[in-house]
């Protein structure tokens, strides 16, 4: 079993930046990737960005290209997501979701949820215009 939290979230205006981070515990075995994923209201899950255990494998939505970036630090189980240029549309939930019994992360996986086995419960991000 492993379980996430996310923090970092919050109310931001349209342009500011946000760092979302993800804590990761228990028995995740020997490697994971690691994703965010975000819900808007009324709205399906979408994948963020995607990184590989070794970090060499990372992958971003079209929408977030060159505002997000996402890290990951293994020795701390942890990984993050820097937001920066922020706008209304990034609004949303935003849960982080580990993969450890799936295959490796590809461009083609990355951005379905049933890749990723555990999930987080959700950091709020509101940016106002």
């Amino acid at each position: 079993q492993v379980q996430l939290v996310e923090s970092g979230g919050g109310l931001v205006q349209a342009g500011g930046s946000l760092r979302l981070s993800c804590a990761a515990s228990g028995r995740a075995g020997s490697r994971y990737a690691m994703a965010w994923f975000r819900q808007a209201p009324g709205k399906e899950r979408e994948s963020v960005a995607a990184i590989s255990w070794s970090g060499g494998s990372i992958y971003y939505a079209d929408s977030v290209k060159g505002r997000f970036t996402i890290s990951r630090d293994n020795a701390k189980n942890a990984m993050e997501l820097q937001m920066n240029s922020l706008k209304p549309e990034d609004t949303g939930v935003y849960y982080c979701g580990v993969g450890v019994f799936g295959p490796a992360l590809t461009a083609t996986n990355w951005g379905r949820s049933n890749t990723y086995d555990y999930w987080g419960q959700g950091t709020q991000v509101t940016v106002s215009s």
